[in-house]
This record gives structure tokens, sequence and C-alpha cells, in this order.
């Protein structure tokens, strides 16, 4: 046998390729599942974009009565409610993600095992809360607490603008739709971030430690360094959660489609979520069309806090 045969021989097992049919499966179904996401996607945007088009360009007649003749146009109908979004979910991420990250580090780092594991369990188990629940403890319970609070906000701390222009004393406002909103997201930011800081490497943990650090200086040095792209991904997962969030927000808030960023009065922005929530029932032809094109908005603004968030993260990694 000459070197040629002999090289031949040796290569054709290994140049034959076996397709075993679990990898066929595995592989078919994985794939399918990955373009089945993105259809859905795909088609949601699509069905967005063909019934709320209309209303978008649709010049306002004289005789029009719906929602974009209470506002002059869409974008004068849609723009407070975008104001209402962001504002309220800005309001929650800022009560709920250094609340979060405090509760998933003590979780993590700085109790024992036993009670951890209790404390986790809570969390994951209000994360499971239908959102009606939230919503009905807000209006029962939490507004009614709040009330004289904000009453002696509004009363003593009305130099500061948040807090001006008085205080409906029923504590439906922006205020408690916001602390709603906040415990409603916290699950996530705790379960994800403490995940996030139960995988920190162990010798670095205890590199910190040998040189004399103390417990908070480890954490510094070594968790939060190693943990800040998902602690990042964490808070955006709690937006996008935020930013979606309906009955929750239509039950609590006195919604008067107002633009201001003061907390405590009756006038008070809404989100697009809930007034789509309200309006859609009793909605019909152009109104009906008027809020599927809110609900365009709202996919844009969504799409647009996730994407840069990713890119955030990308770029957090590659450094």
């Amino acid at each position: 046998m000459t070197s040629t045969e002999t090289a031949a021989t040796t290569a054709t097992p290994s140049a034959t390729k076996v397709r075993r049919p679990g990898d066929i499966i595995f592989k078919t179904i994985s794939t399918t599942s990955g373009a089945l996401i993105l259809a859905i996607l795909a088609a949601v945007f699509t069905f967005l974009l063909v019934q709320g088009l209309p209303a978008v360009v649709q010049p306002l007649q004289e005789t029009d009565d719906n929602l974009r003749a209470d506002a002059g146009n869409f974008f004068g109908y849609v723009g407070p409610l975008v104001f209402g979004t962001l504002w309220s979910s800005f309001l929650a991420m800022l009560m709920a993600f250094p609340i979060g990250i405090g509760v998933a580090l003590f979780i993590s780092h700085f109790t024992n095992r036993r009670y951890s594991g209790i404390m986790g369990f809570v969390i994951d188990m209000l994360a499971a809360v239908p959102s009606v629940v939230f919503g009905l403890w807000g209006i029962l319970i939490l507004a009614p607490i709040m009330g004289p609070l904000y009453e002696w906000l509004g009363e003593h701390m009305a130099w500061i603008p948040l807090f001006a222009g008085g205080a409906t004393p029923t504590g439906k406002n922006l205020m408690t739709a916001s602390i709603v909103l906040a415990i409603m997201i916290l699950p996530i930011i705790t379960s994800l971030s403490r995940e996030i800081f139960l995988q920190t490497p162990r010798l670095h943990e205890e590199a910190s430690l040998a040189l004399g650090a103390t417990k908070w200086e480890m954490v510094q040095q070594s968790v939060f360094p190693y943990a800040r792209s998902g602690m990042f991904a964490s808070g955006i997962l709690a937006l996008g959660r935020a930013l979606g969030e309906t009955m929750a927000v239509t039950m609590v808030l006195a919604a008067s489609g107002a633009v201001n960023f003061r907390l405590l009065t009756s006038e008070n922005p809404t989100t697009i979520a809930a007034s789509i929530a309200k309006k859609f029932p009793e909605a019909n032809g152009m109104d009906t069309q008027t809020l599927i094109a809110g609900g365009l908005v709202l996919f844009a603004i969504t799409l647009a806090v996730n994407s840069l968030g990713r890119w955030i993260i990308a770029r957090g990694s590659q450094k």
C-alpha cells in the first residue's frame, strides 16, 4: 500500500460525519423554536403596524369626535401617555433597583443558608402574584395608609417641586402607582441579581478577604465588578415589565391625562397600557385603531429600551 492510499484510508473515517437521529431531532426543534419566536415577534409588529398606521397618518376631520380629536391629533393623544409611561417606570426603577440589589446581596452574602433559602423562596413567590392582586392591594390597603402621609408631605414639603400642588386624600396618585410598580418588579431584580452574585468566583472573594478587606470591601472589589453586567440586565428586564404593566396602574391611578412631574395630586399622567385597558372595551372604528397605534408606540419603546440595554451589556462584556 502506497503512502497516498494509506493517507486516504486514514482520512476516510474522520471525513465521514456520523449524524445520529437524536442530534437531528434536537437541532430541528431548537432551530424551529428560535425561528418561531422571531415569527411571533414579526407577526405582532405587523398586526400593530397594519391596524394602527391609519390612525397615525389619516388627517383629522372637522367632525372627528374620537380620541385623536380630544388631543388635536394622534401625537397629541399619545404624547402624554408616553410621558406617563416613562415617568412612572423611572420612579419605580428608582425605588426598586437599589432595594432589589440590597436584598439580593443580603441573601447571597450576609445571611446564613437557612434564612437565605426562606427569603429566596418568598421573593420567588412574590413574582408569581398576579398584577390584579397587586392592584387590589394598592387601592384598598396602600392608598388609604399612605393618604395621611401624602397630605403631610403636601403641606410641609411643598417647596419640593415633586410634592407641590397639594395631595389627594384618597392616595390614588402617581406615587402610589409607582410604589406598586416597584414592588412588582422587585422580585425580577432580586432573583436575577442573587444568582449572579452567587456565581462570583470563590477564589476572588477569598483573596480579597485574605488581603485584609472587610466583607463590604470584598463585595465592592470582587462581587460588583463581576456582576455589573448581570445587575444591569436585571434592571432592563424589570424596566420592560414596568413599561408594559396594565392592571395595577389602571386600578390604582386616578389619571387625568395631565403632563406634570408632581406625584401627590389628583391630576396624574397615565400610561399607554392603562389607557388601552380602560378605553378599548368601548372603542370602535378609528378609536380602536388609535389605541392599537398606541400599542405600536409602546412596542417601539420597549424594543428600544431592551436593544439599548443589550448594547450596553455587550460593550461592558467586551471591556
